[in-house]
């Protein structure tokens, strides 16, 4: 794949402007060293998980047997490196990065919120998770001619790629390059995007055995903790993502985001 990167760069390089080369350029050097399968998913029918069999501390803490399930059923992976599991941490200590990403989900804040309830999903899920994949997002990947060149699978604040179009059935299982074009298009749009996390993390929901219509809220048992957890880890993938996913629901940043309610200022009466 790296190869194939690398050629493809050297093609691109005399058409484009410096700019939009250093900017490929930087996604390239990034891609490089990021794990594949991210958001691999395989729809074998299996037996749903009891995800309260064992009462643990930790709700992020799964046991081999959770592990074998959720890896045979969905694809997913152990955590990211200690290397990059520092630089990750590294980039949440950055204020100004925060600041730019808190400032964005404020102003996403009417459809997450909208979406949310529409699925019934927990808007403070949602909301951690675009945190995170906005925070640690690619340079460059929501440039479109980056997004229709193939180098990035997925698009967006949630970080979505066209294989969750195919398990929402809003594409077929072979879509044309017409239809994939269009999908990632739709991708990049944020509202569009929003919607379909939402409906992702209902579709996992359902796949886990868990009850459509609950809210499951963290704070409320370790049952609820643990399927927030799982959710979120298979979402991302790596396990050491749910750990986040969990503190920043706790973020009193984020949440007064979410929760709170802005009031007019009232002119003194005169």
């Amino acid at each position: 794949m790296i190869k194939t990167l690398f050629r493809l760069l050297q093609t691109l390089k005399r058409g484009l402007r410096l700019t939009n080369f250093v900017v490929l350029a930087s996604l390239f050097l990034v891609l490089m060293t990021e794990n594949h399968g991210r958001h691999a998913s395989h729809t074998r029918q299996s037996p749903p998980l009891n995800i309260a069999t064992v009462n643990h501390l930790d709700p992020t803490d799964f046991t081999a047997e959770e592990l074998r399930y959720l890896q045979k059923r969905f694809g997913v992976h152990g955590p990211q490196t200690p290397l990059a599991q520092l630089f990750t941490r590294g980039i949440d200590h950055l204020q100004p990065l925060r600041a730019q990403t808190v400032n964005r989900l404020d102003g996403l804040k009417p459809v997450i919120v909208r979406e949310s309830k529409r699925y019934r999903v927990n808007p403070m899920l949602v909301t951690a998770i675009l945190f995170d994949e906005i925070q640690h997002s690619k340079p460059g990947e929501d440039i479109p001619f980056v997004a229709h060149s193939g180098l990035v699978k997925t698009h967006g604040p949630a970080q979505l790629g066209i294989s969750e179009l195919i398990h929402q059935k809003r594409l077929p299982q072979h879509p044309t390059a017409e239809q994939i074009s269009s999908a990632r298009n739709l991708l990049l749009n944020p509202e569009s995007n929003i919607e379909l996390l939402a409906g992702k993390i209902a579709r996992l929901k359902d796949d886990l055995g868990l009850p459509s219509n609950a809210l499951i809220q963290a704070s409320r048992s370790y049952k609820h903790a643990k399927a927030i957890a799982t959710l979120a880890y298979l979402h991302n993938g790596k396990l050491d993502y749910p750990a986040r996913i969990l503190r920043y629901m706790q973020d009193p940043e984020l949440h007064g985001l979410i929760y709170s309610q802005r009031s007019s200022a009232q002119l003194p009466l005169i």
